[in-house]
């Protein structure tokens, strides 16, 4: 009894000492009964070390706590803002790709125009070993060397070095010669009269329209022009649109290249492409939609006559390969007034008629046996009917010849200059001796030389 009570009385005192620090929990157990705990912090020890623990393995533990806790508020936080944020996700994927196609789509462009380039430099080497070739095959003209009068005694040979065969001199001096009298292949060697074509100029550029609507159109001088108006003056259509009514006049070539018109004219029926033409005071061109000629007259600026060209197709059914609904084209010549166009009847060749400049009637008729549409354009020379074979390439050909005065066609080959490759007009000027054409833009016109009559 003596013990018990000394052994309470320790407890006691011990339980006074750590009464601060200890505690006592009572709860069930995991098998239903109830448990006692008692827990008493030590006065000295912090913490419990485990064998073979370290402080940097304690701090190791730390850190991965940490790491797993911040771990954790960030799977929790993406599960928490997936509903606010995805849509603003989903927005910058958008505007990125956009960037990204934006920019792929620049760098075509930008590889489809140097392919461009280099198509264009390939063409103009081509020209240019064309042109080399043409120059080396040219029959090169050398003349004797100057014969010396047989009763001029002041002569003596080989007194004068310059005259002596090996001499430089004397090479320059032939060549001087051999150039001068060679025969001139760069301008029109008959200069009146009719012939054949034989040759035609590179293109002379006099304007580029402004704006879309002269992508094409129509320009001429009248070669027997009528007062108030005189043969320097220049009339221009431009053939793009629905509703075609202006005509243009310039006082002469200088205005045109300046843009300047002196007159404006607004036609009472629309116009049909490219095929007008002027002759004699009047402006004759294609109504719109119909195969119905009409007759302006510039001076009392009306409508003076109007006919319909029997059985000619008309806005579509027959064009130059070009396109444009040029089924009708009526060009002039040192013969007069033409159409050229075609008909079911002759399926789709050539058809020319000669026209009364005055009433319309048709005077005569012809039929080639060259489809229409397998050219690109077509012009009159004195009485006989040109093809151009292409309107796009730049180095094509004047391709078949009808020769209305003995009713015979045949196929030719003068070289062509489409320079910027959409040539949709070309016609004659008697007065002038010139083609006009409208190439891609640009008015052009080329000198021309026809050779004598056989």
């Amino acid at each position: 009894m003596r013990f018990l009570a000394v052994l309470c009385v320790s407890c006691l005192l011990m339980g006074t000492q750590a009464q601060s620090s200890a505690s006592f929990r009572r709860a069930n157990a995991g098998n239903g009964r109830c448990q006692y705990s008692f827990t008493v912090d030590s006065p000295t020890e912090a913490s419990c070390p485990s064998p073979g623990s370290s402080t940097e393995m304690e701090a190791l533990k730390s850190r991965l706590g940490l790491l797993e806790a911040l771990v954790a508020r960030l799977v929790g936080g993406e599960a928490v803002s997936e509903s606010s944020t995805g849509s603003g996700s989903l927005s910058g994927l958008q505007d990125a790709y956009n960037q990204v196609m934006g920019e792929k789509a620049q760098i075509q462009r930008e590889k489809q125009r140097l392919d461009r380039q280099v198509q264009d430099l390939q063409q103009r080497m081509e020209e240019l070993r064309q042109e080399a070739e043409r120059l080396r095959s040219r029959p090169c003209m050398q003349q004797p060397p100057p014969r010396v009068p047989q009763n001029d005694s002041s002569f003596k040979p080989g007194s004068d070095p310059a005259w002596h065969y090996s001499s430089p001199r004397y090479q320059e001096l032939t060549a001087v010669v051999t150039e001068v009298s060679a025969p001139n292949l760069e301008g029109p060697a008959d200069i009146s009269g009719c012939g054949d074509l034989v040759w035609v100029d590179q293109p002379e550029v006099h304007r580029k329209a402004d704006s879309i609507a002269g992508k094409y159109g129509v320009w001429m001088q009248d070669p027997e022009a009528k007062e108030p108006y005189g043969p320097e003056m220049v009339w221009r259509i431009d053939a793009v649109g629905s509703e075609v009514r202006q005509l243009f006049g310039y006082e002469n070539m200088d205005q045109l290249s300046r843009g300047f018109p002196t007159k404006v004219l607004l036609l009472p029926e629309s116009v049909e492409s490219t095929g007008a033409t002027m002759y004699r005071g009047s402006l004759y061109y294609q109504r719109r939609l119909s195969r119905t000629l009409l007759r302006y007259d510039l001076l009392s600026e009306s409508i003076a006559a109007r006919r319909d060209l029997p059985h000619s197709g008309f806005h579509g059914q027959f064009p130059y390969s070009w396109g444009g609904y040029t089924d009708i084209d009526l060009a002039i010549d040192e013969n007069g007034l033409w159409a050229i166009y075609s008909t079911n009847k002759a399926k789709g060749a050539i058809v020319l008629s000669q026209l009364d400049p005055h009433n319309l009637e048709v005077k005569g008729t012809w039929e080639t046996k060259i489809r229409k549409t397998s050219v690109a354009n077509a012009f009159m020379i004195c009485g006989k009917l040109y093809t151009v074979a292409s309107y796009t390439s730049p180095n094509t050909t004047i391709n078949y010849m009808y020769d209305t005065a003995t009713s015979q066609g045949k196929t030719i080959s003068v070289p062509f200059k489409n320079r910027y490759r959409y040539n949709s007009m070309v016609d004659y000027n008697p007065g002038q001796r010139k083609l006009h054409a409208w190439d891609n833009y640009y008015i052009v016109s080329y000198n021309v030389r026809l050779g004598k009559q056989e």
